[in-house]
């Protein structure tokens, strides 16, 4: 039988989500004889692969290349995760929202230039730091997800008893949407 391809994402949030899933400790290791880890940021990958069963998507979707990405997640996986309050409600990330959709620059040049300790310079150059998006957005307001891992950060056991149940219903990674959680 084929081996279950995960994968983790981080898109707009604190790691804090993979550090609690680093926090799973020796169930890592039963994980590890289960599934692949085929693409993470704690693994040296640097394309979305095709095929993946499941992914944790931890983070909000805050700029452009975090919307490309997850639409790419989207179109390669059969099962999206959001994986703690940033992906699901926002969270701290959205507090840039108050500001309103027309202030990107101004959330930048308070970034960079007045919070700055050292070298207050509004990064110019394209590609240096990716465009914001008017508006930060839970994962679910971009693509359809299938299953919600609250918690900032979800506790290892609570991400240790999902994980445990998904992959004993493993038939269903191959066909049908699961419905639990």
């Amino acid at each position: 039988m084929d081996r279950i391809k995960i994968a983790t994402v981080w898109l707009g949030g604190c790691a804090g989500c993979h550090m609690s899933f680093l926090d799973l400790d020796e169930f890592l290791i039963d994980l590890a004889g289960r599934v692949d880890v085929v693409y993470s940021p704690i693994i040296d990958v640097k394309e979305y692969p095709e095929g993946v069963d499941l992914c944790l998507i931890e983070g909000a979707v805050c700029n452009e290349d975090n919307l490309e990405l997850l639409h790419q997640i989207r179109a390669r996986t059969k099962i999206l995760v959001s994986f703690g309050d940033c992906a699901i409600t926002c969270n701290v990330t959205s507090l840039r929202n108050l500001l309103g959709p027309k202030n990107t620059d101004q959330i930048l040049q308070r970034a960079y230039v007045e919070a700055a300790d050292t070298n207050p310079v509004k990064p110019g150059l394209e590609g240096i730091v990716p465009r914001l998006l008017p508006k930060v957005r839970p994962v679910h307001d971009v693509v359809p997800v299938e299953h919600f891992l609250p918690g900032c950060p979800p506790p290892a056991p609570r991400i240790k008893a999902f994980l445990t149940n998904l992959l004993d219903q493993t038939p269903a990674l191959t066909g049908a949407q699961l419905k639990f959680g």
